[in-house]
């Protein structure tokens, strides 16, 4: 599973067997959320999530700095979104 991004000590993954639409797993701090990339223009999307609500917040903001990177990850793994 590769690790496309570190946010602290979040590790961001895209499973290459995964399938579409282009997302993110967010794994970490003993909890797991799945945001849908909406390449590439954004918004993310919160699909699912056992971080708490806060978390979630500053997690999708973090994410958004990194969306055209994530996106090309995606794409580098998957194929065009």
């Amino acid at each position: 599973m590769p690790t496309v991004l570190r946010l602290g000590s979040l590790r961001i993954v895209i499973y290459p067997n995964d399938h579409g639409p282009a997302h993110v797993h967010v794994i970490g701090q003993g909890h797991r959320a799945v945001f849908n990339l909406n390449c590439s223009a954004g918004p993310l999307n919160l699909r699912q999530t056992g971080f708490p609500e806060y978390q979630t917040q500053h997690i999708r903001a973090e994410l958004g700095k990194y969306l055209v990177e994530l996106c090309n990850a995606w794409e580098e793994i998957h194929g065009r979104a």
